[in-house]
């Protein structure tokens, strides 16, 4: 696999990290890790330490809770990237009362700058009912918009359910 971005999407537990992490390693290392995630309580710091030790050897881990279009850009441009997850970033500008599309604007300028391969991963939430208040309702539609317009830029697009990839859409590199 050579350049572009790709976009892995699933649901909680789907095996969507450990498939993305799969993919940039196709490439040669050294590949460079985003991480989105904040251990705000020890249930999610058990989660980043677990996500840490399966990567092993050949990862720089780099922390963007929020300026994740600063971070892209600082990384060289042909080195390997995931990006794990947009979700929790989203979460996070979200929480912060950011401007969501001046921020969901940024991120894609940085993608659309990058020739090397750029795996992102993010929840698809739209599956479930309709959430019962409006700021559950605020990130489904944030979260959906999100997904729909970095799928549109991303040359491949790929579901993952129950450890299963179901690839969406595939162009050529």
């Amino acid at each position: 696999m050579s350049g572009g971005l790709v976009l892995v999407l699933g649901g909680a537990r789907s095996g969507k990290s450990r498939f993305a992490e799969a993919e940039v390693r196709r490439q040669q290392a050294p590949w460079a890790y985003i991480a989105t995630a904040e251990a705000r309580d020890a249930e999610m710091a058990a989660r980043i330490a677990l996500h840490r030790s399966r990567r092993g050897e050949g990862w720089q881990t780099h922390e963007a809770p929020l300026d994740l279009a600063g971070r892209l850009q600082a990384l060289p441009p042909e080195q390997p990237v995931l990006v794990d997850c947009l979700t929790l970033w989203l979460t996070n500008h979200l929480l912060a009362e950011h401007d969501l599309a001046a921020e969901g604007a940024a991120l894609e300028q940085a993608l659309a700058a990058r020739p090397g391969l750029t795996v992102c991963v993010a929840n698809e939430v739209g599956f479930g009912i309709v959430p019962d208040n409006a700021l559950a309702r605020r990130f489904r539609d944030a979260a959906g918009l999100l997904n729909q317009r970095l799928a549109a830029r991303a040359r491949r697009v790929v579901l993952v359910v129950a450890g299963l990839p179901l690839i969406v859409k595939e162009e050529a590199p």
